[in-house]
């Protein structure tokens, strides 16, 4: 991924007001961003921990999404997770469902879209084995290449993004 600038960040986002898009926090780590490693750029709020925003770059531009995080969770010691977006396995408390408002007069209604996805929203950097999953039982092994994986991803985060944008 190419680095953003704070103003291209910011000007992408279809789910929220300009308001809301100028008032939310970038990473407190922005400025060491790992650029290269990154398919999308996806982090939780710092100054809003129950928000959390994805940018995702795409052919007609990019697409920031404004999600929000339930205030409880419920994570088992026992029970792993997969995430929907890079299908990562887990600990429980290693995914969570993030809810997207839809963008334009439907969100505006309350109407939302969810997906289980990494707490952290570091799909790409487990993709790529910069970070490791906490499972019990070890990381599961997949026969694809990682540029295979990136392409599912890729279409997973697609997918969701129409789900958000659909008119």
């Amino acid at each position: 991924m190419e680095p953003l600038s704070e103003k291209q960040i910011r000007s992408s986002f279809v789910n929220c007001t300009k308001g809301e898009a100028a008032r939310l926090r970038l990473p407190l780590d922005f400025a060491e961003l790992p650029w290269e490693d990154l398919d999308f750029l996806g982090w939780v709020d710092p100054g809003a921990p129950l928000r959390a925003h994805l940018v995702v770059p795409r052919e007609q531009g990019l697409l920031g999404i404004s999600l929000r995080i339930p205030s409880v969770r419920r994570t088992s010691a026992v029970k792993s997770s997969m995430c929907q977006i890079c299908l990562t396995g887990h600990a429980s408390s290693g995914v969570t469902l993030l809810a997207a408002p839809l963008a334009g007069a439907r969100g505006r209604e309350g109407n939302t879209v969810g997906i289980y996805i990494c707490a952290d929203l570091a799909c790409s950097l487990y993709l790529r084995g910069k970070r490791q999953p906490k499972l019990r039982s070890g990381r599961y092994e997949e026969s694809l290449t990682l540029d295979e994986r990136l392409v599912r991803m890729s279409g997973n985060l697609g997918a969701f993004a129409a789900k958000v944008t659909v008119a």
